[in-house]
């Protein structure tokens, strides 16, 4: 009978270590779904597709010179997405893939881009309605 009993005394210890380990799991991670924002990529793209055919048009830019700046543009767009999405700890999502209630903060990466392009410090929020 005593094998029996510290077998029962080893599985309540083991079941307590293990609920106390996972409350304070609970407790101490941040366990809190990530919120979601919206940037209209295909509107900055468009934007960028038209004034760069209007700038290779009236400078008869070379197809090399273009190709880079388009490169150049995108790094731009990625870096400006992962910094906005970092300061705001948000997921960002194209709006065509949010049906409603995610902020639209598109002016705010916009502006991150504007400042990274002129070598201003980051745009901290503009138009983030927050």
């Amino acid at each position: 009978m005593s094998d029996l009993r510290a077998f029962a005394a080893a599985v309540l210890l083991a079941g307590g270590v293990a609920a106390a380990v996972s409350v304070a799991t609970l407790r101490l991670a941040d366990v809190r779904a990530p919120a979601v924002a919206s940037v209209r990529l295909g509107e900055l793209t468009a934007r960028y597709a038209r004034h760069a055919v209007d700038a290779a048009t009236a400078d008869d830019a070379p197809a090399e010179e273009t190709a880079q700046a388009a490169r150049a543009w995108a790094r731009g767009l990625e870096e400006a997405l992962a910094a906005v999405a970092a300061r705001r700890g948000v997921v960002l999502l194209p709006a065509r893939a949010v049906a409603a209630g995610a902020p639209d903060i598109t002016a705010e990466v916009e502006a991150e881009m504007a400042a990274r392009e002129n070598g201003l410090p980051p745009a901290n929020g503009a138009g983030s309605g927050r």
